[in-house]
């Protein structure tokens, strides 16, 4: 039986090239006989800012939205977050969508491709990645970065990966298979 992937674009801002993002890492990650995929996006969850007057760790959800966002996040085996870095830091987008739920992340294994320009936002993967293990996911190590993401879209959109970029992709969600593996139980418990 396959694990459950769920590629999560970030951002939600009105002319933002996450989806271009996103579909490069679905199309890579349907080539691993390991996973299931489901695209997620973030503009379609629709989530406000933390509107929820119970803490997440009760689950007393109240809203349709952090119902269908907190069903995708436990329907899951794994997840990646496609994310763009604003002014140094993880998009506002993905703080919320983390902080919206808790018990949903308990032993997830999560990475994250970022993107962006010289540092191909790193320190953003660096922010998410500390969030989602401070609410007890489990992010890998691997983290892969598109640098001059501009320059790498071409006229249609489409991403112009490189064989270094499909590979380390490649490698965190071979990553991102063990961890699902030995961490499902944990996550049915």
């Amino acid at each position: 039986m396959a694990l459950k992937l769920k590629i999560i674009t970030a951002s939600t801002r009105p002319g933002r090239i996450g989806p271009s993002i996103s579909d490069w890492a679905v199309k890579v990650a349907k080539g691993n006989a390991a996973f299931e995929v489901e695209l997620v996006d973030l503009a379609e969850i629709d989530l406000p800012l933390l509107d929820e007057k119970h803490h997440p760790m009760m689950q007393k959800y109240e809203h349709d939205h952090t119902k269908r966002w907190s069903a995708v996040i436990a329907d899951a085996d794994a997840a990646v977050f496609v994310t763009p870095e604003y002014d140094y830091f993880a998009p506002a987008s993905l703080v919320n969508a983390v902080q919206a739920l808790m018990r949903e992340w308990k032993y997830l294994p999560v990475g994250v491709v970022s993107y962006g320009g010289v540092s191909g936002g790193l320190r953003s993967a660096q922010v998410a990645r500390q969030l989602l293990g401070n609410v007890g996911a489990y992010p890998v190590m691997q983290t892969v970065p598109v640098p001059f993401v501009g320059a790498a879209l071409g006229e249609d959109g489409v991403l112009a990966t490189n064989e270094q970029m499909n590979e380390g992709l490649g490698g965190m969600l071979d990553e991102l298979a063990k961890l699902a593996a030995v961490l499902k139980p944990l996550r049915s418990a």
